[in-house]
């Protein structure tokens, strides 16, 4: 397996590739890998001809100097379970300075208020800078696809707008949810979780699954009353926010329209941990 630090060493590696035509295909993460992340591999294995795997903690993204300092970092660990999947995936594992060209900043973006909403509202400037880091990998990389999770769903659809804005060749694949045995959604940060806590946060999916059943037959006034007083008379879980969507405009619902799909987003504290998860409502 090859690892590259730099983007003139990987682009050096794949631009003869892609004078041949060679179908790339890229799958960004953090690193932390799980099954959840490896899914997304496999099915980048399975339908491109060269995959690079990207492992980087990008700083733009965090609104939370803790959360940062705090995220896992286990480049080792990543690299031996790629490894399971196959030898020939090629893994960018850059410097904050090489992959930002010595300014680690962020761009301004325009998408139309997807980012102004549920995590843009409470992580300021954190679609910002997912899209500047998404952005230099697409160029660092120059793949014909792209995999990312529908855990991160909101993230998916702003992305899937910048590909529209920048990257019109570039061809997005969602990818689903992938859980843990009690339902919770796949994500680096449950490692962080106390034992207890992480048994007992199975009660965020369950919750998510009554709301899409009562969805069908109370308005979405109610279904979110119901899930805040849930978590409310729970005090394993603090609730930031709970919001019916319209998937394609993020758009919090006023009310159900017939031909328009919804979609259930959720933030939620375990202990100092913060998690996010969501759920098709009528789809």
């Amino acid at each position: 397996m090859t690892i590259f630090k730099s983007k003139k060493d990987l682009n050096n590696h794949l631009k003869p590739l892609r004078n041949k035509g060679v179908i790339i295909g890229l799958v960004p993460t953090m690193g932390a890998l799980h099954q959840g992340h490896l899914s997304l591999v496999n099915k980048a294995v399975n339908n491109t001809d060269v995959v690079v795997v990207t492992i980087f903690v990008n700083p733009t993204q965090f609104d939370n100097k803790v959360d940062l300092e705090k995220y896992p970092q286990t480049l080792k660990e990543d690299v031996k379970l790629l490894q399971i999947i196959s030898e020939d995936i090629l893994v960018f594992a850059p410097t904050k300075e090489d992959i930002y060209d010595g300014e680690v900043v962020s761009k301004s973006f325009q998408f139309d208020g997807l980012d102004k909403v549920m995590e843009g509202e409470f992580r300021k400037g954190h679609f910002d800078g997912v899209a500047t880091i998404v952005d230099l990998l697409f160029d660092a990389v120059k793949p014909n696809k792209a995999y990312f999770g529908e855990k991160d769903f909101q993230q998916l659809q702003i992305i899937k707008k910048l590909v529209a804005q920048n990257w019109p060749t570039l061809e997005i694949i969602p990818c689903e949810i992938l859980r843990e045995e009690n339902g919770l959604a796949m994500s680096s940060r449950n490692e962080r979780l106390s034992a207890p806590t992480r048994k007992a946060a199975s009660f965020i999916y369950k919750t998510l699954k009554t709301a899409k059943s009562m969805f069908g037959t109370k308005n979405a006034i109610v279904v979110t009353d119901w899930v805040k007083q849930q978590f409310a008379e729970n005090e394993k879980f603090t609730l930031e926010y709970f919001q019916i969507a319209d998937i394609d405009t993020l758009t919090p619902i006023q009310q159900k329209q017939s031909g328009i799909k919804y979609r259930g987003f959720i933030a939620v504290f375990a202990e100092d941990v913060r998690l996010i998860d969501n759920i098709a409502l009528n789809y």
